[in-house]
């Protein structure tokens, strides 16, 4: 479900090729494969919420529709707890209908780039893989079967998870080699060469002018929202505690997005705005080094 102004939007750029429906029930009725994604709420009540109303609701959600061998797949980022009880439900009524947790990673660049990639909560030997990999990939460019329901899930928050440390990390050591004199783009190719070397550093650095790319580099906009990388490292911090992983930086890292989320210079743009959150020097070009 989405806005009216959005769908009319959508609807119109197309040619009328895409067909507007009143509720998820509706949809459920007139297409084979179904693929969901709901807003990305802040608060986990919200987002249990939200996942039942699209699947559960009595009057408009899918589960009232009859979908019995039917592909159903959720690219929403939630927990993995939820997930499995929406695939319980579904399984329970519909024996035939198969559910799926697909998260997608890539951000906003990606997915205009057509580059993100899918998580998939199934296992190489599934036989739904071939016509799931079909249908992802006319948005994305990846597919990984993660091996089982709520595992695609499971991948996406360990990999935002440590992924949202990272960026925390590389401004951090950014900022300190910085104000110690050294030229940013001289660090970024120290840890390119050494084994501080990862993609964050590389291709979203989150000192502005190092990759001309970067949403840093453009004013920390598009990418991935501040308030996103909260969300998904405290749903990674809760799994961590379901499942009984021991972690030393989680609430700390989550803490330093949750004040990010909260600051107004930060708010709405790129997750590495973090970089600024931390004091990070971000007008050094021209600077004496």
């Amino acid at each position: 479900m989405c806005p009216r102004r959005a769908m009319d939007e959508l609807s119109m750029r197309n040619d009328g090729k895409i067909v507007k429906c009143s509720s998820a029930k509706a949809v459920a009725e007139n297409q084979y494969a179904l693929q969901t994604s709901t807003k990305a709420f802040q608060h986990s009540d919200s987002r249990q919420k939200a996942r039942r109303q699209v699947y559960l609701d009595s009057t408009a959600g899918i589960c009232t529709a009859d979908i019995s061998n039917k592909l159903i797949i959720d690219c929403s980022t939630i927990d993995t707890a939820t997930s499995l009880s929406i695939k319980e439900n579904i399984s329970a009524k519909f024996p035939t209908a198969s559910f799926y947790d697909a998260p997608v990673s890539g951000g906003v660049i990606g997915a205009k780039k057509g580059t993100i990639a899918f998580f998939l909560g199934c296992a190489n030997d599934d036989p739904n893989l071939p016509q799931l990999a079909e249908l992802a990939s006319m948005m994305g460019k990846q597919v990984i079967p993660c091996g089982g329901p709520s595992l695609g899930l499971a991948a996406k928050l360990s990999n935002n998870y440590l992924s949202g440390l990272i960026a925390i990390a590389c401004s951090e050591a950014m900022n300190m080699g910085m104000r110690s004199g050294l030229d940013p783009r001289v660090l970024a190719n120290v840890y390119a060469a050494g084994t501080a070397q990862n993609t964050i550093c590389d291709r979203f650095n989150p000192v502005p002018g190092v990759y001309p790319d970067s949403p840093s580099s453009n004013g920390y906009k598009e990418g991935f929202k501040v308030q996103l990388m909260k969300k998904d490292i405290g749903l990674a911090v809760e799994m961590a505690q379901r499942v009984g992983a021991r972690l030393a930086l989680g609430e700390a890292g989550l803490k330093a997005y949750a004040d990010a989320s909260e600051d107004p210079r930060c708010r709405d743009l790129d997750s590495r705005v973090v970089y600024r959150f931390l004091g990070g020097i971000e007008d050094w070009e021209g600077r004496e080094q």
